[in-house]
């Protein structure tokens, strides 16, 4: 049997590739101008290699019933890693991934074929314009993974966006985000800033090295209207293989401090990484 060999190819917003994993037969690594995206295992797809994808995977697995079918909608599509987790834990969900970079959608759905049936719908298009044109009250949750490079676009972080999120959520929907900053947290803490003005509740898990401004890093956002269960979510982050923190009401306050939202006249996308932030290799 030959062995699986790299695939590169340009899209529309980069250079794309798929490497394949040495240690597991059918698992592969996009990165995106050699930035890491997703990590998929094909004969896994309840493998999430990623810390933040593993954190988003324990957020899935608490928002509600476990093997509960729900309506998610994800922003970014990258190797498709999540909707291929909860289509294997979730059987019977509806998916719809919103991906700007059409070329990607193709090179992933050729080269890492999505399962038959797995209810997951591809969109290629802007993924604020997309939640737009969404109908109201048509998610369970919202998962907000979309990197322009290693930085969330500008776009994705301002109170008119979340607002568009809040309007396709259900009323006890959840809005997730994969965000990425280090001390002094500018950008994190501007980003809790704006979605409370639009939501009554925020969770943060990230791990305790990052909070603490050690390095730079990723953050999960939750954000709803129903107050959240943090007990099992905190119990899985810490045991996790990757232990996290998960923080809320007055700590999380706190960690917000004065911060101010940010409205689209100000809006900027979040810090660039710091040189090997997020390298591989």
């Amino acid at each position: 049997m030959s062995e699986p060999i790299p695939v590169t190819r340009t899209t529309d917003y980069g250079t794309a590739k798929l490497m394949p994993d040495v240690d597991r037969e059918r698992a592969w690594l996009l990165t995106v101008d050699g930035a890491p995206q997703s990590y998929v295992d094909l004969d896994a797809p309840t493998h999430l290699e990623f810390e933040y994808a593993r954190r988003l995977g324990h957020v899935l697995d608490t928002a509600a019933e476990p093997g509960m079918a729900l309506d998610v909608v994800h922003l970014g599509g990258g190797a498709l890693t999540l909707p291929r987790y909860v289509a294997a834990t979730r059987p019977g969900s509806r998916q719809d991934v919103v991906e700007a970079d059409r070329g990607l959608l193709d090179l992933v759905v050729e080269h890492l074929p999505l399962p038959a049936g797995s209810g997951i719908t591809l969109h290629a298009a802007d993924a604020r314009a997309w939640l737009d044109a969404a109908p109201p009250s048509s998610a369970d949750i919202v998962i907000a993974d979309v990197f322009g490079g290693s930085r969330v676009p500008a776009h994705l972080t301002t109170v008119a966006y979340a607002r568009v999120a809040e309007r396709v959520l259900r009323p006890d929907g959840v809005y997730l985000a994969n965000l990425a900053d280090a001390a002094p947290f500018a950008f994190l803490r501007s980003q809790l800033a704006t979605f409370a003005t639009v939501f009554q509740e925020l969770v943060l898990i990230a791990e305790p090295a990052v909070l603490r401004g050690r390095r730079f890093g990723n953050a999960v956002l939750i954000a709803g209207h129903r107050p959240l269960d943090t007990a099992p979510l905190a119990r899985r982050s810490a045991a996790d293989v990757f232990p996290a923190r998960v923080e809320h009401g007055a700590a999380l306050r706190d960690f917000m401090g004065g911060a101010e939202p940010v409205h689209d006249e100000n809006a900027v996308p979040s810090p660039e990484p710091p040189e090997g932030a997020f390298s591989i290799g």
